[in-house]
């Protein structure tokens, strides 16, 4: 007899969480390392929970919830997750949402936002458990072994630099974020970045690669970055590409993405992936100007928990 068991994530989860999130997904830079990291850092007021399913003793897909903070909008939350390819449609997945959507109501979330594989099969999952659909982003991957395109020579006044420069105070980092997050495609304005939720989120990542992350300083002003995430082998994951609203138009993200690529290349690294809004046209143009070619797509969905 099949006994299936939601719970908290352990530790020695990690490695089997990690393993059910890229199951056929190769674009995805997750290590287990990150999975442990998320479940023992404290976001104030994210109320961050991870549940996995276990199936006759076997962690076979884990989902991750939270509230959504650096905004002002409340009631708000996210659920995100996946099971073994083998071990879907047994009802796995289903009873992992339903302890999610539990705790994020516990915590005040009337609307959840899910991303879901751009996949027939995942789209009518989520429609038949009250999501409905939203926006569209396509991943991309290329191949580091492949030549990379020729970097225009920098203006004058501008440099690149690693953010490993900033490891002491990665304030002036935060401020290009805050300011470029808020013009990111989403559901949510994202108008109230925190500096402390940086500096334990982001900041503190296991997976950042400050080497790889480069920065683009115009005259002695951070203005643009293209921060980097990495399993520490050999893929790359490009998080964040954001340039102040001040210095755009210089196409300062398009040297600092470039330079951080020649990085990785040279670093050793042979995969690098990345994922856009599908109207984000002109990081779209950027990607494919450095050579990444689309090889999935995800689609935001939305359930409201009040209704």
């Amino acid at each position: 007899m099949t006994t299936l068991i939601i719970r908290d994530f352990r530790p020695a989860d990690a490695e089997a969480a990690a393993a059910a999130h890229r199951a056929g997904r190769d674009h995805l830079v997750l290590t287990a390392e990150v999975f442990a990291w998320l479940n023992t850092r404290q976001a104030g007021g994210e109320q961050f929970r991870t549940f996995v399913a276990e199936l006759d003793g076997r962690v076979v897909g884990s989902v991750r919830c939270g509230v959504v903070v650096g905004t002002t909008t409340r009631g708000v939350g996210y659920a995100n997750g996946s099971v073994l390819p083998e071990f879907r449609r047994r009802g796995v997945f289903t009873a992992l949402l339903a302890a999610a959507e539990r705790h994020l109501a516990e915590h005040g979330v009337a609307e959840v936002h899910s991303w879901v594989d751009e996949e027939p099969p995942s789209r009518a999952f989520a429609v038949a458990r009250g999501f409905t659909e939203g926006r569209l982003a396509h991943f991309a991957g290329r191949d580091l072994t492949l030549p990379l395109p020729g970097v225009p020579a920098l203006p004058p006044g501008v440099e690149l630099r690693p953010a490993s420069d900033w490891e002491d105070d990665p304030y002036p980092i935060f401020v290009i974020e805050a300011d470029a997050i808020r013009d990111e495609p989403g559901e949510v304005e994202m108008d109230a970045a925190d500096f402390e939720e940086f500096l334990t989120g982001d900041w503190a990542r296991p997976d950042l690669d400050r080497e790889l992350t480069v920065v683009a300083v115009v005259d002695g002003e951070p203005a643009a970055f293209s921060a980097v995430q990495t399993d520490g082998a050999e893929r790359y994951w490009s998080a964040f590409t954001a340039c102040r609203r001040a210095f755009r138009g210089r196409g300062l993200s398009k040297l600092a993405k470039a330079e951080s690529l020649r990085r990785a290349r040279a670093a050793g690294y042979r995969w690098a992936y990345t994922s856009n809004d599908a109207t984000n046209a002109p990081m779209l143009a950027i990607n494919a100007w450095l050579g990444y070619e689309r090889c999935a797509s995800e689609r935001k969905f939305t359930k409201r928990l009040d209704s």
